[in-house]
């Protein structure tokens, strides 16, 4: 199963606006891709699978509130960020990253299909002030330095059932790297939430922020 039928198979409550958004992904990306190159030639063709999908088990993990805030920190092509604010389109998303021509792909992406809840902007994370709810990215860095990055970006009061933090999309063996975090954390298996094979190693990593003690 490939393409928007296989987001649909997980996600069986979409509306039709998210459907058309989630199937226009499909004929931007390549399009974008041919002239800045953000996602390899193979996973190109795995768009689907590999990118916006795996970006979609953040959403399996938690759901996003209207009136939230989201930061994506080194969104890349804007993954997770994209396809979670399709999901979500009542909860703002601020795309970041350090490269400017990946922010003009994300930026581009965005307008395409109409998503109107999305800020892009070239930017490292230290430098932003803002505070969300959550922090999401996608194995940018080894999760001590990450923390230290954004650890002064939340908001005090939670809106959702679990305390405002990170959620992290990782693979492998992350033994060491939580161990040297040395932060309480929550580790779902992605295979748990899609069977395809892509997803066998893959996690969702939940560092809840205790933001009363700053």
């Amino acid at each position: 199963m490939q393409g928007i039928e296989l987001i649909k198979s997980y996600f069986p409550n979409l509306t039709e606006k998210q459907i058309r958004q989630f199937e226009k992904l499909g004929e931007v990306y390549p399009e974008w891709n041919d002239k800045i190159n953000v996602i390899s030639r193979k996973d190109i063709q795995e768009l689907y699978t590999r990118h916006i999908l795996h970006s979609l088990a953040i959403a399996k993990v938690q759901e996003f509130k209207p009136g939230s805030a989201v930061l994506d920190v080194g969104t890349g092509g804007g993954f997770p960020g994209i396809p979670l604010a399709v999901l979500f389109p009542e909860t703002s998303f601020y795309l970041i990253d350090s490269i400017g021509k990946k922010i003009k792909v994300v930026q581009g992406v965005a307008d395409a299909i109409g998503l109107e809840n999305v800020r892009a902007e070239q930017i490292r994370a230290e430098q932003v002030k803002e505070k969300f709810d959550f922090v999401v990215s996608r194995a940018v860095t080894r999760l001590k330095p990450f923390c230290q990055w954004i650890k002064t970006n939340f908001k005090k009061e939670s809106v959702h059932d679990r305390p405002n933090g990170i959620l992290y999309l990782k693979g492998g063996d992350l033994e060491e790297e939580l161990r040297e975090a040395r932060k309480k954390h929550e580790l779902y298996e992605i295979k748990s939430f899609f069977k395809e094979d892509f997803f066998e190693t893959k996690k969702v990593v939940y560092v809840p922020v205790d933001v009363k003690s700053k």
